[in-house]
């Protein structure tokens, strides 16, 4: 019997991988990889096949089953805004010191629920704010009462400071004791906006800007002031919420919507105070408006005018004093000067616009 030729496997040649410094690998030319691996036999081939046929689903299910699952994640208290958290939702930020924080998040009352009498009247209180507003605008007609009555301003700027002075240390309190704070918020809550629950409340700055131009302006001028403060920041408030996303938007919180309801309700409370209530209840000492406008004496003399040109009276002036009134509540509701508080900058700045116009017209 012929001896049987045993046909030797083909070698598998393998070369040194080169070294990154090696002259040869910075050709321009490609070159495939070279593998450093020893030849596969025969039997490294049965080996693959027989691993290949153990796959089958049974024995993946298996060792699925018997590797321990991934441990949970816990759930994440940020809201992603294109994949970056935000921080908005999370507990860390209720107690933010950062008192820019709260103007920026929202003009919402209540955004992280802090307050717990929001979240159980949610549209009476939390959305649509109607015991601070009507606290607002009840300051507005209190004001007006007194004047009716006859009462001067310098015996009410008295009664604003003694006010003032105990809810501004009691706010005080709140901040250094939490469990004061809980209790506050409990009590006073449905008058508060989340932005006050690390922050001043809101009535600090209202009574210490009502009492700032019943204290230093003449008594027409304070008066008006608070009266804008009370009915115009409440007319921008309401209807920017109801229609400042259809109308383009002054800054943030700040709406075309909102601010054109201010000068409005402007105009309406200037004529209702120099053109009823004034008339009415009798002219003051000191007051500014009694009536008439008239252009300052440089002007009249560039314009050669003499005796009574120049002079606007009757309803002309009232219209002109009313209109003017509604820029300056307008304008004064938009500002933002360092972040101050609104129920402070509104009635200073609403009062100062109309002393420096009746000191050129009047």
């Amino acid at each position: 019997m012929a001896q049987e030729q045993v046909i030797p496997s083909t070698p598998h040649v393998t070369g040194p991988t080169p070294a990154p410094s090696d002259p040869a690998n910075k050709q321009e030319s490609y070159f495939a990889p070279i593998s450093g691996s020893s030849p596969k036999t025969n039997a490294n081939f049965a080996d693959d096949r027989a691993r290949a046929r153990s796959r089958s689903p049974k024995s993946i299910i298996t060792n699925s089953a018997q590797s321990p699952p991934p441990p949970k994640k816990p759930p994440s208290t940020t809201s992603p805004t294109n994949g970056i958290p935000n921080g908005h939702l999370s507990p860390s930020s209720a107690v933010s010191s950062n008192s820019s924080y709260w103007r920026n998040i929202s003009r919402s009352p209540s955004p992280l629920g802090l307050i717990p009498i929001h979240r159980s009247f949610r549209s009476f209180i939390h959305r649509h704010e109607i015991p601070r507003k009507a606290l607002h605008l009840s300051i507005g007609f209190f004001t007006l009462n007194l004047y009716s009555r006859g009462v001067s301003t310098n015996a009410i700027h008295p009664w604003l400071l003694g006010a003032l002075i105990p809810i501004a240390s009691v706010d005080y309190l709140r901040h250094t004791f939490p469990g004061f704070n809980r209790f506050y918020i409990r009590i006073l809550g449905a008058l508060m906006r989340e932005s006050e629950v690390e922050g001043w409340n809101g009535v600090i700055w209202y009574l210490l800007g009502a009492w700032t131009v019943l204290r230093f302006l003449p008594k027409d001028v304070g008066v008006m002031s608070v009266l804008l403060l009370s009915w115009c920041d409440t007319a921008a408030s309401t209807v920017g919420r109801l229609y400042g996303r259809y109308t383009p938007r002054i800054r943030k919180g700040k709406s075309v919507a909102g601010s054109a309801a201010a000068m409005a309700v402007g105009v309406l409370t200037a004529g209702l105070f120099w053109g009823w209530a004034v008339p009415r209840f009798g002219f003051d000492e000191g007051f500014m408006f009694e009536g008439t406008l008239r252009l300052p004496g440089f002007a009249r003399e560039v314009l050669g005018w003499q005796g009574d040109d120049g002079t606007l009276g009757g309803w002309a002036a009232l219209g002109v004093v009313s209109l003017w009134s509604g820029l300056v509540a307008s304008a004064s509701e938009v500002v933002d000067i360092f972040g101050w508080d609104d129920n402070l900058t509104i009635p200073v700045l609403s009062g100062l616009g109309l002393w420096g116009f009746f000191r050129v017209f009047c």
